[in-house]
């Protein structure tokens, strides 16, 4: 029987869980879907007793980083060794169930889905102090991408793996791989569903810190400058191009002198800010062509 689902679990230093982890979802998808199931295990180069663990599962494929690469390159690593129509990933700590992931793969089937995200219903699924940044990144993605997402960065999710294969170049190589991948397949137009999940309490350490977060809000920057950048530069350039007129305002119509140097200036600014996010978008839309 062909294989239908390639699922991918990234891990680094997840001794204490991956063991557990591997076997309830091995469990679980051989009762439901036996044969149309792979599990890539890609240990991203861990240090503790990850190897050796992953030695004792029976069922799976194991990849192995010989140093620790990333979030995202291990999951890139997963898909370009995947065989299955569709590819899963799944975190290796123990946060997420295997039934909602059969949920989701369920879902990819049932219509022209280019991507399904698990999206977690619990308000507070993270770490107190990494929360506002979670909201903040959000918001930003909501805004540049012109689209409400749900969840911008759940780690359970199954693309197609036609689709996702096209901009794995373009996915970032650290945990921003699911906030850039999601705002890359739904730029290009793909259909992308989200289905409630919840979430346990991870095992182990969390190796995420405030420079994840501020990688992230520069990665989500890149994503819309490279697919559409007039969505950055046009409120650029109209709020150089107000600032200006709101400096002149003063001494053109109370002065009676003209308009001054600086608002000149800073309108002047905001109209080669526009001529600049033509020119970007123009390059966009080559760059776009080549990989489509």
């Amino acid at each position: 029987m062909a294989t239908e689902f390639s699922v991918i679990i990234p891990c680094f230093n997840e001794g204490q869980a991956i063991a557990r982890v591997v076997h309830d979802l091995k469990d679980f998808l051989d009762q439901q879907a036996n044969g149309l199931f792979e599990i890539i295990v890609v240990d991203d180069g861990s240090t503790d007793n990850t190897p050796v663990v992953l030695q004792d599962v029976p069922g799976i494929r194991v990849h192995r980083h010989p140093v620790n690469r990333g979030y995202g390159a291990s999951i890139k690593t997963g898909i370009r060794l995947a065989a299955g129509q569709f590819v899963a990933t799944y975190d290796g700590d123990g946060q997420h169930n295997p039934a909602d992931l059969w949920r989701l793969c369920q879902k990819i089937q049932q219509e022209d889905w280019a991507l399904v995200v698990g999206a977690r219903t619990k308000l507070l699924h993270s770490s107190l102090w990494r929360m506002p940044g979670k909201w903040a990144l959000g918001w930003l993605a909501n805004f540049l991408s012109r689209t409400k997402i749900p969840d911008l960065n759940s780690g359970l999710r199954v693309f197609r793996r036609e689709v996702i294969s096209r901009y794995l170049h373009l996915c970032a190589e650290r945990f921003s791989f699911s906030t850039t991948s999601t705002l890359i397949v739904m730029n290009r137009g793909y259909a992308v569903a989200y289905e409630p999940i919840q979430v346990n309490s991870r095992q182990g350490k969390s190796t995420v810190s405030l420079m994840t977060g501020y990688e992230t809000f520069l990665l989500i920057l890149r994503v819309v400058l490279m697919f559409d950048p007039l969505r950055v530069f046009v409120p650029a350039s109209l709020l150089l191009v107000i600032s200006g007129i709101l400096l002149g305002i003063y001494p053109y119509f109370i002065l009676k002198k003209g308009l001054t140097t600086g608002s000149l200036l800073v309108i002047l600014a905001g109209i080669l800010v526009f001529f600049f996010g033509l020119l970007a978008d123009q390059i966009s839309a080559l760059r776009k062509e080549k990989y489509e």
